[in-house]
């Protein structure tokens, strides 16, 4: 196979996975606290022996996720929160502990503040939240206290990665921190509020029209030098 049809084919491929990504985010426009993701392409050329062109291929296979804020809806749900500045909510899950920008909380039949999975939600010490059944009034203060009729029930956790974590999705609205996390001492928690999507449907959109079209120009090139080919062996065979 030649360098031309090589370059394609990994093109190709780059551009499916990217529309994979871009469909997922299309889809998640509306869910609370999800974070959009982009494809990040890269170019890799090896240099051929006895003076033959340099063979080259292209690959997307890295995401790349931004932590722009999404828009703030008011619910005036008591245990909706959403964190103004930077810092994730800390949630237990199977698999560890995780952070999310998702605050849609609420109390389980034990009494265990937790999220739509079930997943418990953490203090600042990484210890389960626990709301007493007969609980009246509640109130989230800025810095995450959370009491109920003005006794103290625990402080929400309101974390960063550390310096040098690598903060990778794991899947949702969930993220693992591999390397550990810090307090965020600036972040702000807002009770009655919810922080949506900072997916932009419309960029999103043209940015599908963009990858669908480069997809079927990289289409017809690759059946135009396949016909190439197959007249060029016709011809040979003559």
């Amino acid at each position: 196979m030649e360098n031309a049809s090589y370059t394609t084919l990994t093109r190709q491929s780059g551009l499916m996975r990217e529309m994979t990504v871009i469909a997922n985010n299309i889809a998640n426009a509306s869910t609370t606290g999800f974070r959009q993701e982009g494809m990040v392409f890269s170019e890799f050329v090896r240099r051929m022996p006895d003076g033959q062109p340099s063979l080259s291929m292209a690959a997307g296979r890295v995401r790349n996720t931004s932590f722009l804020p999404g828009t703030m809806t008011q619910t005036n749900g008591p245990f909706d929160v959403a964190i103004d500045g930077e810092g994730f909510f800390l949630v237990q899950t199977p698999d560890g502990e995780r952070l999310t920008r998702a605050g849609h909380f609420m109390p389980n039949a034990q009494g265990d503040l937790v999220t739509p999975d079930g997943h418990a939600v953490l203090d600042a010490g990484g210890a389960p939240l626990f709301v007493p059944p007969d609980a009246g009034s509640i109130a989230i203060a800025p810095d995450g206290t959370l009491s109920a009729n003005g006794q103290l029930l625990g402080q929400i956790g309101v974390v960063l990665p550390a310096e040098d974590a690598q903060l990778l999705r794991a899947g949702g609205v969930m993220f693992d921190a591999v390397g550990g996390y810090a307090s965020a001492p600036d972040a702000r928690v807002r009770q009655g509020m919810l922080e949506g999507s900072n997916v932009n449907p419309m960029t999103q959109i043209a940015r599908m029209i963009e990858v669908q079209r480069a997809y079927e120009l990289g289409q017809s090139f690759a059946e135009a030098e396949d016909e190439r080919l197959r007249t060029a062996v016709r011809t040979m065979i003559k």
